[in-house]
């Protein structure tokens, strides 16, 4: 089972759990390398690139995807001599990040109008039939469901994003076969699920085609 909190976070629990929070070896050279990108006096630039390493040390710490605690925020913000406030700021704007524990896998699927007509309700209605529920994580620890706005693969919807990975063109038996192998430890295949060359054409080109002849 995952090691998260219950979405009601308890401030001392969070704090004792995650006050001591410091980077890992490698990450800290990491820091090294991301602030001398930018001139001195501005290391606070490094503050997006940064609380996602942060996120992504409490992911595997926790093995999840991971989250944010006030705690490790404040300790990315002493790092960048930024106020807590002004990381805090960022960490609440971009819903890359996660300000409470999430699973294994974050399922995010797209529930905007091209994504809806295309299909996103069955992408839905595969997750709940294994147990997802939005905005909640699954009693195993292994995935967590949010709806979200566009994801910009709207060419080839209905489509989710998977913790660092997007699959596209989804069906309620694809997502399902998605899902049953994240949950068997695997690995699928990201991207469209259907014959596609990113957000070509189904099945190829279907016009010039004499161009791609002569190519061949």
């Amino acid at each position: 089972m995952a090691d998260h909190l219950p979405n009601s976070l308890d401030e001392a629990e969070v704090r004792a759990r995650w006050g001591g929070f410091a980077w890992t070896s490698e990450n800290a050279a990491q820091v090294r390398v991301v602030i001398g990108r930018y001139p001195p006096g501005r290391q606070q630039s490094a503050i997006l690139p940064l609380l996602d390493l942060a996120q992504r040390q409490v992911g595997a710490e926790t093995n999840t995807q991971g989250w944010l605690p006030i705690p490790v925020i404040e300790y990315v913000a002493r790092a960048l001599d930024m106020p807590f406030m002004r990381a805090y700021e960022v960490a609440t704007f971009y819903t890359m990040f996660n300000l409470a524990p999430v699973g294994r896998y974050h399922v995010q699927v797209c529930g905007t109008t091209p994504c809806l007509l295309a299909g996103s309700d069955d992408v839905f209605a595969a997750c709940a039939a294994k147990g997802l529920k939005k905005g909640a994580t699954t009693p195993d620890g292994l995935f967590t469901l949010t709806e979200v706005e566009c994801l910009g693969a709207c060419a080839n919807a209905p489509m989710v994003q998977i913790n660092d990975d997007n699959y596209e063109d989804l069906t309620f038996d694809g997502t399902a076969a998605i899902l049953d192998a994240l949950a068997r430890g695997e690995t699928p295949k990201p991207g469209p699920q259907v014959d596609r060359q990113t957000s070509a054409p189904i099945g190829g080109p279907t016009t010039l085609r004499h161009m791609m002849e002569k190519q061949a």
